[in-house]
């Protein structure tokens, strides 16, 4: 297990899909349901680059390996087409779904008092949240809805440790994406990539899942 040094942080930002619960595969499912549609050849590989990004951008990346222009309007045709398709497989998520480690790290730092919050592109997160019973774990939630920029840009993670009144320095960053964890380094934020060192390499240590993170510092303060 690797050991943080918590003694100096005071909020935890977690990136929600591959951290928190596995609903990646819906996404995969879908984008390879409207890709199919397109005729554009799409398969798990590909779906690396939609990790932690915008729909919108999932969008313009799909189209351009189709070789395709499509207008704005089509452009957010499809995207929603895709969400649809995405929120439908939602109706069946529950707590059963949660990656090992997730919940026991979240009652564990809301009962230390470390801030948590969800920094995440999908614009469903409130209702995933919901849906797997644990929206009390976070003080602040930055989703698709209230930024502007994905990732890799900033934005997300400022606007959390804004929102939980802590400097960014104070702050660690769990990401499954490489985009996550370049936009946390760009600030100099402290990243622990979740997943394999050749998906994330910006992340500055790496464990399989959150069950593999030692908080054994964090009770001991």
């Amino acid at each position: 297990m690797f050991v943080i040094n918590t003694v100096k942080y005071r909020a935890f930002l977690f990136d929600l899909d591959g951290v928190i619960v596995d609903t990646a595969r819906y996404h995969y499912e879908a984008w390879k349901r409207l890709a199919d549609e397109l005729d554009i050849f799409f398969d798990e590989a590909s779906n690396e680059a939609f990790k932690g990004v915008s729909r919108m951008r999932c969008m313009e990346l799909l189209s351009q390996w189709g070789g395709l222009n499509f207008s704005d309007e089509e452009m957010t045709f499809y995207a929603n087409r895709k969400n649809d398709w995405y929120v439908e497989t939602l109706s069946t998520l529950d707590a059963s779904e949660l990656l090992p480690g997730s919940l026991d790290v979240l009652e564990r730092a809301t009962a230390l008092g470390i801030k948590s919050a969800i920094c995440s592109a999908s614009k469903n997160t409130h209702t995933i949240l919901s849906r797997l019973g644990i929206s009390h774990h976070f003080a602040s939630v930055i989703d698709g809805n209230r930024t502007q920029k994905a990732k890799p840009d900033p934005e997300v993670f400022l606007l959390a440790a804004s929102e939980l009144g802590v400097e960014k320095g104070d702050c660690v960053i769990f990401e499954d994406a490489e985009a996550g964890a370049q936009a946390g380094k760009k600030e100099g934020i402290y990243v622990v990539g979740i997943g394999k060192s050749e998906n994330i390499p910006s992340a500055d240590i790496y464990i399989p899942d959150l069950a593999h993170l030692d908080m054994d510092l964090l009770l001991a303060l």
